[in-house]
Parts: C-alpha cells; sequence; structure tokens
C-alpha cells in the first residue's frame, strides 16, 4: 500500500518561476465526483491522468488533510484519453513545474482553464512531522482546505469561486 505525505501552500508572486528545472503538461479527470465521496458512497477518489507522454490511473482515500493512501497505476495513453472522455465533472488542465528546494522538490502546479489564475505548490515529505524550510513564494498552507483538491477543482474550478473563497 503507498501512503502520500503532503503538504500545500498557496503560491505568491514568481520567484518560483527562475528555479524551476523541468515543466511537464497534465490533463486529468476523475471517475467519480465530490458528492460520491462527501455522501460515503465512496471512500476513494479514481482518477485518471495524462502527464507528459505518460498515463496513469490513480485512487486516493479520502482523508483530509496531509496523509492519505495513495495507489497508481500506469495505464496506456490512449486508454487514459478514452477515459477521460467518461469523466464527471470538468477536467484539470494544468503545468507542473518541479523546484528545487532545501533538500526537497516542490511540485508548482500552474492552473489553466477555468482554474487559471490559481497557482499551488505541494512537497511530499517523509514523515508527518518532517520539518520543511519554506520558500519565499510558499503563501498560506491549504492542506486542510478541500477546495483546493484537485477533485474539488474538478467539481466547482477557480473561476467560479467567491472573493470569500480566493481570500
Amino acid at each position: 500500500m503507498g501512503i502520500e505525505i503532503e503538504r500545500k501552500y498557496r503560491v505568491t508572486g514568481d520567484g518560483w518561476r527562475t528555479a524551476a528545472h523541468a515543466v511537464i503538461p497534465m490533463a486529468q479527470g476523475y471517475i467519480n465526483d465530490t458528492a460520491a465521496l462527501d455522501s460515503g458512497a465512496q471512500k476513494a477518489s479514481v482518477r485518471v491522468r495524462i502527464q507528459g507522454e505518460q498515463a496513469s490511473l490513480n485512487l486516493k482515500s479520502r482523508e483530509i488533510g496531509h496523509t492519505r493512501q495513495e495507489f497508481d497505476y500506469p495505464i496506456p495513453v490512449e486508454d487514459a484519453r478514452a477515459l477521460l472522455a467518461l469523466c464527471v465533472g470538468g477536467l484539470i488542465d494544468k503545468r507542473r513545474h518541479l523546484v528545487h528546494h532545501a533538500g526537497l522538490v516542490w511540485e508548482v502546479d500552474e492552473f489553466l482553464g477555468d482554474n487559471a489564475g490559481l497557482v499551488v505548490a505541494e512537497v511530499e515529505l517523509d514523515h508527518a512531522d518532517q520539518a520543511i524550510d519554506l520558500p519565499d513564494w510558499a503563501g498560506a498552507e491549504v492542506t486542510d482546505q478541500v477546495r483546493y483538491y484537485n477533485l474539488a477543482l474538478a467539481a466547482h474550478p477557480f473561476a467560479r469561486w467567491s472573493a470569500a473563497e480566493r481570500g
């Protein structure tokens, strides 16, 4: 069983851009929606992702916070394209920028389409209480805020957020 431990932050400014050493285009969608998870009918999100020239099917348990079960399986890109057509809600379109900082690799997701204007950084950790040195461009931590989860962004994109949600 895979365990993912990550923390997520809003990004402030563009200081991360010059430090990015790779950019990966991504398209992803979800076979299930937030209603199925919120009601308890399902206990994991099921994601299809095309990342550059690779594709995967991913299942992630529905715990709020920084630690979740995660299972990731490579699939053919053509299968992923067919599955994306079956997804509910909107599709997530983003560019993932990889940035090294203080011995960790940060994934800075620059969202496009209906989520344009949102930039979020995630860092995966070895253990939940691992100390991290935040880069200057890491703003407020949003790890526990469900609206920043990609599944939630597919259903309720940044373009439809109220001023209070954006604040």
